[in-house]
């Protein structure tokens, strides 16, 4: 399988046009693409720097020309769980028409979206980048060519991928920006090429405050890699 990280900007999708022109983004849940009615059915988390952009922000999507059908299924604060249904894009057909799939979750912010895409053929990618670009602008961001073996082995680990993946999430942003630069300037390294003085000093923080941050994550990520672990471990055995 042929794996793309695309980069994507649609010129008649609606929820691209809504993160244009509000401070809003959308990450997908579940999608269903019927190709007999041309449209995708769509569960999506509406999430807006406050609460009026997410009310803004759901208002424009609902008026949207290519927006067949627009509910909300909770919401709380500046976040939404909303439900769409909407006509199906040039994107979606030229993939679609190309034998691509849709392999992982998207997200749309700020005018661009963000896409996984599969083929099974090297001609049948080349034609359909090749009629993208006719209509919609994008970037191809990352491109892997998966094996059976090592989809089989992403497959049967998945449970230990969002344990690890639930354990990085957990991290608070202090603690994730501790981290990102002790693990950058090299404290981490042997020998260490920073200190917990100089980390302070990055921070304008004490000494001590550093150390907390980074152990409160060190635990945290640690926590979540042993249990990946152990799930790998049971999957193994089962």
């Amino acid at each position: 399988m042929i794996d793309l990280d695309i980069d994507m900007r649609q010129y008649d999708c609606p929820f691209i046009d809504t993160t244009d022109d509000v401070d809003i983004a959308f990450s997908a849940v579940q999608w269903q693409l019927d190709t007999d009615d041309a449209q995708l059915e769509t569960r999506l988390i509406a999430k807006g720097e406050s609460t009026g952009a997410l009310e803004a922000g759901l208002h424009e999507l609902r008026s949207h020309p290519n927006m067949r059908e627009c509910y909300i299924l909770s919401k709380r604060d500046a976040v939404a769980e909303i439900g769409t249904t909407i006509e199906e894009t040039n994107a979606m057909r030229t993939i679609q028409h190309h034998g691509g799939y849709i392999t992982g979750p998207f997200r749309i912010e700020d005018g661009r979206e963000h896409w996984h895409v599969g083929f099974d053929d090297d001609r049948d990618e080349d034609h359909a980048l090749a009629e993208l670009e006719r209509h919609n602008e994008f970037t191809v961001e990352d491109r892997d060519q998966v094996g059976p073996t090592a989809l089989f082995d992403l497959l049967e680990n998945s449970d230990s991928a969002l344990r690890l993946l639930e354990g990085c999430r957990s991290l608070t942003e202090t603690e994730r920006e501790t981290f990102e630069v002790a693990s950058r300037n090299g404290y981490y390294e042997t020998p260490r090429e920073t200190t917990l003085d100089e980390l302070a000093d990055h921070f304008d923080v004490s000494k001590t405050a550093v150390s907390m941050n980074l152990r409160r994550g060190e635990r945290k990520v640690l926590k979540a890699a042993l249990g990946a672990l152990e799930d790998m471990d049971g999957a193994r055995h089962v």
